[in-house]
């Protein structure tokens, strides 16, 4: 499978961190979000409902990043692909989750995690016709 969705430098304010400083004050973050889905049927169909919602998978991200704290960025992350997988019948979820200006002495623009996860329930996968297995 080589279709993909991409949703492309969504940024938001959250609070998270190790540091009492970093959960009080916050930081900007930025997230990337590469779905892969098969794309054929909503490809002739031209409706929304045969594919992949993606202002409904912006939502649950921005949720997440700005309603729930987590002290490491890659629980952060973790937790955006679980709920992605979990919500969504996709194949393959990749996150990148940016903490912008993090608080480290030196010239540093972001910190990332990247974290790929693939789908475990194949019954939220959608089949052939279009229809959810």
């Amino acid at each position: 499978m080589k279709d993909v969705i991409r949703i492309v430098g969504m940024s938001f304010y959250g609070y998270h961190g190790v540091t009492a400083a970093e959960r009080e004050t916050g930081r900007r973050y930025e997230v990337d979000c590469e779905l892969e889905v098969d794309l054929s049927q909503p490809g002739h169909s031209d409706q929304l409902m045969d594919t992949i919602d993606y202002a409904e998978v912006y939502t649950i991200i921005k949720q997440t990043v700005e309603g729930t704290a987590y002290a490491l960025l890659e629980g952060l992350a973790t937790s955006l692909v679980t709920k992605v997988l979990d919500m969504f019948p996709v194949y393959r979820v990749t996150l990148r989750v940016r903490k912008m200006t993090p608080p480290i002495a030196g010239d540093i623009k972001y910190v990332e995690a990247e974290i790929t996860r693939y789908q475990s329930d194949v019954s939220k996968l959608i089949n052939d016709n279009g229809k959810q297995e």
